[in-house]
């Protein structure tokens, strides 16, 4: 009864959370651990996601059909895990797109894990900032089915998706998903870049904060605390694709033209 109660508040949990729980209840072979995972497993009131990582499938239920929260999975993929970049933009519900596959931020990312059609990633943590920034600047904690989950608010997530668009999606993915934010704090946005001590990703931020700054209400202010963060040369929108654009001399940035001209908007 009591492994009972555990299951009914952990839809998803680690084996060194079930290892906390009955070591609560007193001193346990790890034997006995392992035994109890295979049982349940067997009888199909666990999912084995991968080791070291369950879901529960409630009375009645199939296991194999069960749907698990995969945002739950992602936040126990590793001890450290943040939801980010996409992911956290789905769990905000600014993303344009519904992905199948989901990034988190750590210290020390898993192997990618495939579970049914769910595809799971991890990302190090940006190495210009110090470990304790890294992990815990503008990172807010979530419940989700009462369990916690933390992800990287949106105004980091803003920021982090013009930083890494390579794991993030497609450039009108990213549009449009950022289209769709209403407000942002724009101190702890230039706070953020500032830390990452990237120009051009300075120069990113602030050419699409200049672009939406009616709908934004971006002042000049932060316009120009960004504007003294950009390159002093031109650099491409994204270096590793070195594509021809327009050259917009207030960010130093040459920017592809169906982004500069946001191609995927309906015309008017």
């Amino acid at each position: 009864m009591k492994l009972e109660r555990f299951f009914n508040r952990h839809s998803v949990f680690t084996s060194d959370e079930l290892a906390t729980f009955l070591a609560s209840e007193g001193p346990r072979n790890p034997r006995t651990q392992e035994s109890l995972l295979l049982y349940h497993v067997k009888a199909g009131r666990l999912v084995r996601v991968r080791r070291g990582l369950y879901a529960v499938v409630p009375p009645g239920a199939s296991a194999a059909s069960y749907p698990v929260d995969p945002f739950l999975l992602t936040s126990r993929m590793t001890k450290d895990a943040v939801l980010a970049y996409h992911t956290a933009l789905e769990f905000h519900g600014k993303a344009y797109s519904v992905y199948e596959h989901f990034t988190y931020l750590s210290t020390a990312p898993a192997r990618p894990v495939a579970f049914r059609s769910h595809q799971f990633k991890g990302v190090r943590f940006p190495g210009a900032l110090p470990p304790n920034v890294a992990a815990s600047f503008d990172v807010v904690k979530a419940d989700r089915a009462g369990l916690e989950v933390r992800v990287t608010s949106l105004e980091r997530t803003f920021v982090d998706v013009l930083h890494r668009p390579d794991v993030t999606g497609s450039w009108e993915d990213i549009g449009r998903s950022l289209e769709s934010v209403e407000f942002l704090d724009l101190d702890k946005v230039t706070s953020y870049v500032r830390h990452l001590g990237n120009a051009t990703t300075a120069a990113k931020v602030g050419f699409f904060l200049e672009q939406h700054r009616e709908g934004l209400m971006v002042d000049e202010a932060h316009l120009s605390a960004l504007r003294d963060l950009r390159p002093q040369h031109p650099h491409y929108l994204e270096r590793s694709r070195r594509k021809a654009g327009r050259f917009v001399a207030a960010w130093n940035l040459v920017v592809p033209q169906e982004i500069y001209e946001r191609s995927w908007e309906e015309p008017s």
